[in-house]
């Protein structure tokens, strides 16, 4: 057992550590300065919200940054930076921002800003993608009027532009929205109810927020990213430990106010805790998946990527992932088997328990070679290394031949993106997770995309068949039409083996009584909080 007064003295040396590593603080902190500490999923690296689909990074845009729209627990747009009027033949819509909005700067945000914004973010995300190929005009007329003209009938507008994630439609000033949207912005400037500390941020260990005093929050009750966003505490800092022992101790002695995701096996340790609470803060969950690379082999053969859909079972990857059935579901789903379009459409063939032989036989016939399956293993977040180690054995025993390359999430979210070959710093097949929100249906699930490398989501398939379901999904005219579509999409994606679906599954998130008022969501915020 450790001593715990031992620990807390320990504690106290690695906060310590982490406020050197920042550097020196250019200004001090009031004593009197309420600070929540938070431990979040992984360190923050990437800064820019648009040019990564990261949790973390978007977590940050949260902070930094605010959007035109918000959207509701029920999945509905809502104002938030702007209000809006659609014309009477659905091809116009106008947004006004509400006055008095600034960037941290102190400049005034301007309708200008905004368009920049928008196409940014139209040109990385793929809802974005899809809606600005409908788009015939985008213009400011006025400082503070939007107008966006549809070229032909698109009935998602809103929803993607309110979207919660993975690449939500941030604002930033014009000066750094034109920064291409395949290379980082310079600084972070936003105008949301938090000011990122530049000074006091160390990447992968430490950042800081502080309140932003100029924000005007909404006057309605706030609602997942919707509704008036109030911030009661001073500063916000998102530290890094070590190991998730290390924040679980910390968080009973009181030195860590809130973890974002705590270890299943950890949960017992906290839930017998005086003064700590758990829950799901997140009640849809997550969808946990594999992404094959397209562009190289083995994975540019379809009836290889038939073998490793086959060969993986869901129930050992969630067993090893949660291990606790009370919080993860098998779900051969594309959309979460929670979210309303959840369908068994196309799942005939496939298994979500595995079947070796079956993949043993697609291999065979394919011809495959031996040709090597690099795999990204993540070794420091606990919510994407075990699926990985799983996947590895069950496939060695389908007969790939498998290099697992152990590296830590930030250099995999970069490595990723390298279009390179797998001997040359690329990849075949990487891990990870979205939010149910984030896949609930085919026009904002990002990898439900046919664009292939310019365009597409991490993996690259081309896919025209795809992106041409995908339209007719955002042209249907009713529910019933939506819920075919989408179907026939899951149907055809299954067959392609444009992902592996791999279960269902909610994250437990602790923290000290002293905090209240945390918003349940499918992003955990720090607005509305208060600090005892």
């Amino acid at each position: 057992m450790i001593d715990p007064k031992l620990f807390h003295i320990d504690l106290r040396k690695l906060l310590g550590a982490a406020l050197l590593g920042a550097g020196a603080m250019t200004a001090s902190v009031p004593a009197s300065a309420q600070t929540v500490n938070a431990m979040m999923h992984s360190g923050l690296r990437v800064l820019d919200p648009i040019l990564t689909t990261a949790h973390i990074t978007r977590n940050h845009g949260y902070m930094v940054y605010d959007t035109l729209l918000g959207m509701d627990e029920n999945f509905q747009p809502q104002p938030q930076m702007a209000d809006w009027q659609v014309s009477d033949d659905g091809l116009t819509y106008t947004f006004t921002l509400r006055e008095g909005l600034k960037w941290h700067d102190g400049t005034p945000v301007t309708a200008a800003d905004c368009v920049a914004s928008l196409q940014r973010w139209g040109s990385r995300d793929s809802g974005g993608q899809m809606l600005m190929s409908h788009v015939a005009s985008l213009e400011a007329n006025d400082d503070r009027t939007i107008t966006l003209t549809l070229a032909d009938q698109f009935g998602y507008v809103l929803e993607l532009i309110a979207k919660p994630s993975s690449v939500p439609a941030f604002m930033m000033p014009a000066r750094l929205a034109e920064t291409p949207s395949d290379q980082p912005i310079p600084e972070q400037i936003g105008s949301g109810p938090f000011r990122f500390v530049s000074q006091e941020f160390d990447p992968g260990s430490r950042v800081v927020y502080e309140k932003f005093e100029d924000y005007v929050p909404r006057s309605e009750p706030p609602s997942w990213t919707a509704g008036g966003k109030v911030v009661n505490v001073d500063r916000v800092e998102w530290l890094t430990m070590p190991d998730q022992q290390t924040a679980v101790n910390a968080l009973n002695s009181g030195d860590l106010d809130f973890i974002e995701q705590v270890p299943i096996d950890l949960l017992p340790l906290l839930e017998g805790s005086d003064g700590v609470s758990t829950g799901a803060i997140n009640p849809l969950g997550y969808q946990t998946m594999g992404r094959m690379n397209f562009l190289y082999p083995p994975f540019d053969d379809i009836k290889v990527r038939q073998a490793a859909l086959v060969a993986l079972d869901q129930e050992d990857v969630l067993a090893s992932l949660i291990g606790n059935p009370e919080y993860y579901e098998v779900c051969p789903s594309f959309y979460g088997c929670q979210s309303p379009l959840a369908s068994d459409e196309g799942t005939e063939g496939f298994t979500a328990n595995g079947d070796i032989e079956r993949a043993q036989a697609l291999l065979e016939e394919a011809g495959y070679d031996g040709t090597p399956v690099v795999i990204l293993q993540p070794t420091d977040v606990a919510t994407v290394s075990p699926q990985p180690v799983v996947a590895a054995q069950a496939l060695r025993q389908a007969g790939f031949n498998v290099q697992l390359q152990p590296m830590d999430w930030q250099t995999l979210v970069s490595r990723r993106a390298s279009q390179q070959p797998p001997n040359e710093g690329g990849w075949n097949l990487f891990f990870t997770n979205w939010i149910i929100p984030e896949v609930w249906n085919p026009i904002v699930n990002p990898m439900l995309n046919g664009h292939g490398r310019e365009g597409g989501f991490f993996g690259w398939p081309t896919d025209p068949e795809l992106d041409r379901l995908r339209g007719e999904f955002a042209a249907a005219q009713d529910d019933a039409e939506r819920e075919r579509i989408a179907g026939v999409i899951q149907a055809h994606a299954l067959e392609q083996v444009n992902y592996i679906p791999l279960g269902d599954y909610r994250s437990v998130s602790a923290w000290s009584d002293q905090v209240k008022g945390l918003l349940p969501g499918p992003v955990p915020v720090f607005w509305n909080l208060t600090k005892d």
